[in-house]
């Protein structure tokens, strides 16, 4: 089930501040996880999350049990 909803391209490229090619770019590179319906693509916000992390250019702090 989802706990969020899915995010679209152009979801994605606000939260991030780029284009929407950009982000197209990044999913056809197989860079960011991505499922299309149709002709669009949707996003999960854990897979937006996963690939911030993994081009980062520090380690993820860790979270307190509070947050």
């Amino acid at each position: 089930m989802l706990s969020k909803p899915l995010l679209t391209v152009r979801d994605a490229a606000q939260l991030l501040k780029l284009k929407e090619g950009t982000i197209r770019n990044i999913i056809n590179e197989k860079k960011l996880r991505a499922v299309k319906f149709g002709k669009e693509w949707r996003i999960r916000h854990e897979d937006l999350e996963a690939f911030l992390d993994e081009n980062a250019n520090t380690e993820p702090q860790q979270r307190s049990a509070a947050e």
